[in-house]
């Protein structure tokens, strides 16, 4: 089209005086992570992730070039802020810790996504979740991605030193959030004890409340912790059923103890699968014939207590095994799929031999990248089937509490329902993406291509902003 031939002759970037251009998707791809090495190369898990993400985008480049100029635009957030975070522990002496909110993308509504407690929690790390986060509720719709946190271990404080970290979190991040700019949600080391005391402080500063259970951090008591696993498996499920498969009878890895992995498993055993996994931080358990419900209410029995190491359930198991955390994939004999709910890029281009040579048949991620770019590529050429984050975590937005409150579920609704009827839509329009865009079956690249094409939209609709 005319249109698209005068946005190929348009520069990309300006450089030395000299204007660059592209003439293939692939070009602009090159040219684009280019400009945000030069620029955020320190930040390594924000160039990797955006770095994989802006590769899938090239046959999207190749058709419609005006979209590149929207990537360059959204490699930056709208607003970055970082600030300290001082409170007292319980022997009196002053600590400091560093506090972040990236609001990456109002384009489609208020600012929304998780806040992350973690010793790992760094500015490169909140840009790349709240980047993430665009394309996640942008695939279910009506709300901004953004991400938080600060490197504040939880693991080790006592309940009260925890209650006084999250005041003083709040206290600051307060000045930049409300229910019409930004919605916190939980993430990781931010479980429902967390919110509770960071919306008390949230509340005490402010004269906005919200009722239980909805609104703005969900008024302190999240009603669905377990939204975001349960559609995890409900993704899942989809891709399976349009192959003609099932869960029912399949061996399942889980790694990972969290609200997440917790969630992943429970649904597991009620779609008829068999988890055989579960770790944390000191190692992992392996049930060789599946966790039964049962041991899945143990095994959270111990994980309320703060610090408590999931190797405590062996105890109560006869068949149950320990093993060191690094050693989690040797376990995966005769594991038909991996869930991984734990960390970033514990599954990388080793791994991914090993999975292979054990007959690993997909990977449904229920963390933050899982799988770095080199495993990814490895498994999509031997027929594994990935299924991304960006697509299988829409579940967490579906009950945040913004949502909640204006669909709040009752009326013969369940979770379930809502969840499921959600995430097999969020699926066949991936799956119908990918196809549009001559790369049936990688769901990478529709679920990418699908969330990009409905944030930039927007963003070529509202300008230079």
């Amino acid at each position: 089209a005319p249109s698209e031939k005068l946005w190929r002759r348009k520069p990309l970037f300006r450089r030395g005086g000299e204007d660059v251009t592209f003439k293939s998707g692939t070009e602009a791809v090159n040219l684009l992570v280019g400009q945000v090495k030069r620029r955020d190369g320190d930040h390594h898990q924000f160039v990797e992730t955006y770095h994989g993400f802006v590769s899938t985008l090239a046959p999207l480049f190749d058709r419609m070039p005006k979209y590149a100029w929207i990537a360059k635009q959204i490699a930056e957030p709208e607003r970055y802020i970082e600030f300290r975070c001082a409170w007292i522990d319980d022997t009196g002496v002053s600590r400091v810790n560093r506090g972040y909110r990236v609001q990456y993308s109002s384009t489609l509504g208020p600012y929304e996504g998780s806040i992350n407690f973690s010793p790992n929690v760094n500015a490169a790390m909140m840009k790349s979740l709240g980047f993430d986060s665009i394309i996640t509720n942008a695939l279910v719709g009506g709300v901004g991605g953004a991400a938080g946190g600060a490197d504040f271990d939880p693991l080790g404080k006592s309940e009260a030193e925890i209650q006084r970290f999250c005041q003083s979190y709040m206290t600051e991040l307060h000045k930049y959030i409300g229910p019409d700019v930004d919605q916190p949600l939980m993430g990781a080391g931010v479980g429902t004890r967390e919110v509770g005391y960071l919306y008390g402080q949230y509340k005490r500063i402010n004269t906005h409340v919200t009722k239980s259970g909805v609104g703005i951090l969900w008024g302190g008591h999240p009603a669905y912790p377990m939204a975001a696993g349960f559609g995890v498996v409900s993704f899942a499920k989809h891709v399976l059923a349009d192959r003609g498969e099932s869960l029912e009878g399949k061996r399942c890895l889980i790694t990972g103890c969290g609200k997440v992995a917790l969630a992943v498993a429970q649904k597991l055993l009620e779609l008829g699968a068999i988890p055989v996994t579960l770790s944390d931080q000191s190692g992992f358990v392996y049930e060789p014939e599946g966790f039964t419900a049962s041991n899945l209410e143990t095994i959270k029995l111990i994980k309320r207590d703060r610090g408590a190491r999931v190797g405590r359930y062996i105890i109560s198991s006869t068949t149950a095994t320990f093993g060191p955390g690094d050693s989690i994939f040797d376990s995966a004999e005769d594991v038909d799929y991996i869930f991984p709910c734990s960390k970033t890029n514990e599954i990388d281009l080793k791994v991914s031999e090993l999975l292979l040579e054990k007959g690993c048949k997909g990977i449904f991620e229920g963390a933050h990248r899982p799988c770095n770019w080199e495993a990814r590529k490895n498994l999509k050429r031997q027929g594994v089937i990935i299924a991304p984050y960006r697509a299988a975590l829409a579940g967490a937005a579906l009950t945040s509490g913004t949502e909640l409150e204006r669909h709040p579920i009752g009326g013969g609704e369940t979770l379930d329902e809502r969840i499921d009827a959600k995430m097999e839509k969020v699926y066949h329009e991936v799956k119908a993406t990918s196809a549009e865009f001559n790369a049936r079956g990688d769901l990478d690249v529709g679920a990418n291509i699908a969330g990009f094409l409905k944030v930039g939209s927007n963003m070529i609709a509202h300008g230079a902003v």
